[in-house]
C-alpha cells in the first residue's frame, strides 16, 4: 500500500494542486457555512467530476452533517475520503484466462493507447509472469507501428505486423497463431485509434473482435479502454460509445500525471459502472500501475497518515 500511495501522490501532483488541494482546504478550515456547499460542489464540478455526481456528493455530506451534527469542516475530512473512495471502487482487473489469453487495447487517436499496451505488456510480464506478444493491429498508421516495434525492442516482447493499411483482423489472427506456436500465453491488441463519433470505423473494430473470437475461444478475454484523462468530461462520451460497440470490460486511465483534474474517474465509474484497471501516472515505462482506489484518492488530498 505504501509504494502505492507513494506513486499516487507523485503522479497526481499537477491535479491535487490545481483542485483536489483546494478541496482538501475547504473541508478543514471554518465553521461550515451555506458558502461552503455552494465553493465544494463549484469545485468538485471544476475537477470533473461532472454534475450528477457533484450534486449527489454534496446531498451525501450535507445529510451527515445534518445527522451528526458537526459544525467544523475539518470534521467532513474523513467522510469526504471515504465516499470518494465509494465513488471508484471496483472489483480490478480479474486474471486473464485463455490460451491464448486475449486482450484488445481500444481508444481514440491521441489517448496514448500505444505506448499503454506496451507498458501493460511489461507490468504483466514482470508481476504475472506472463509470457505477451503484441499484435500491431493499427494498420493505417505507419508511425503506430514503428512505435510499438520500437517499444517491443526495448522490452524485448515480440511485436506481429502485417501490411501497411492492410487487414487489421489478419495481423490479430496471425498473432494469435504465433502465440499458439512460440507458447506465449497473452496476447496484447493494439488497435487503430479511432474517434468513438465515426460508424465505419467502429463497425471495423466489431470486425477485429469477430476474427478474435474465431481464432482463440472465449475470446477477447478483456477490452481495455485507454482514455486520455485531460479529456474531462469528454472521456464520458468516448466510454459510452466504446462500451456499446464492443464491450468495454475495463478503463485505463493515462497521463493522469498530465492533468490539472482527474475527477473524470469517479464520472466514469459512476455513470457507466466500468471498472478503472490502471492508471498512467508518468512516461517512464514503469509508471502504469494497477489502480487502487484508496491510493487515488489519498493521492488528491494528499492524505499520507
Amino acid at each position: 500500500m505504501f509504494d502505492s500511495l507513494k506513486n499516487f501522490t507523485s503522479g497526481l501532483s499537477r491535479t491535487r494542486e490545481a483542485v483536489f488541494g483546494r478541496i482538501a482546504n475547504i473541508v478543514g478550515a471554518t465553521e461550515i457555512k451555506d458558502e461552503t456547499w455552494d465553493e465544494l460542489e463549484a469545485m468538485l464540478i471544476q475537477a470533473d467530476l461532472g454534475v450528477t455526481v457533484s450534486t449527489e456528493l454534496i446531498e451525501k455530506l450535507k445529510d451527515h452533517v445534518n445527522r451528526s451534527g458537526i459544525t467544523k469542516e475539518h470534521d467532513l475530512q474523513a467522510f469526504l475520503r471515504q465516499e470518494l473512495i465509494t465513488l471508484v471502487e471496483s472489483p480490478g482487473a480479474p486474471p486473464l484466462k485463455g490460451e491464448p489469453a486475449v486482450l484488445l487495447m481500444v481508444g481514440v487517436n491521441g489517448s496514448g493507447k500505444t505506448t499503454t499496451t506496451a507498458k501493460l505488456a511489461k507490468l504483466l510480464r514482470d508481476r504475472d509472469r506472463r509470457q505477451p506478444i503484441l499484435a500491431a493491429a493499427d494498420t493505417f498508421r505507419a508511425a503506430a507501428v514503428e512505435q510499438l516495434q520500437q517499444w517491443g525492442g526495448r522490452l524485448s516482447i515480440e511485436v506481429i505486423a502485417g501490411q501497411p493499411n492492410g487487414d487489421p483482423g489478419a495481423v490479430v489472427y496471425d498473432t494469435i497463431a504465433a502465440a499458439r506456436s512460440r507458447g506465449n500465453d497473452l496476447v496484447i491488441v493494439d488497435t487503430a485509434g479511432r474517434l468513438h463519433t465515426k460508424f465505419n470505423l467502429m463497425e471495423e473494430l466489431k470486425k477485429v473482435r469477430s476474427v478474435a473470437a474465431k481464432a482463440s475461444p472465449g475470446a477477447p478475454h478483456a477490452v481495455y479502454l485507454v482514455l486520455d484523462s485531460t479529456t474531462g468530461q469528454n472521456a464520458l462520451a468516448q466510454a459510452k460509445a466504446f462500451k456499446d460497440a464492443v464491450g468495454v470490460t475495463g478503463v485505463v486511465l493515462s497521463k493522469l500525471d498530465s492533468s490539472a483534474k482527474g475527477g473524470v474517474a469517479f464520472a466514469i465509474r459512476r455513470e457507466l459502472g466500468l471498472p478503472i484497471v490502471y492508471a498512467g501516472l508518468g512516461e517512464h515505462v514503469d509508471d502504469l500501475t494497477p489502480f487502487d482506489p484508496a491510493a487515488f484518492v489519498d493521492g488528491l488530498l494528499k492524505r499520507e497518515t
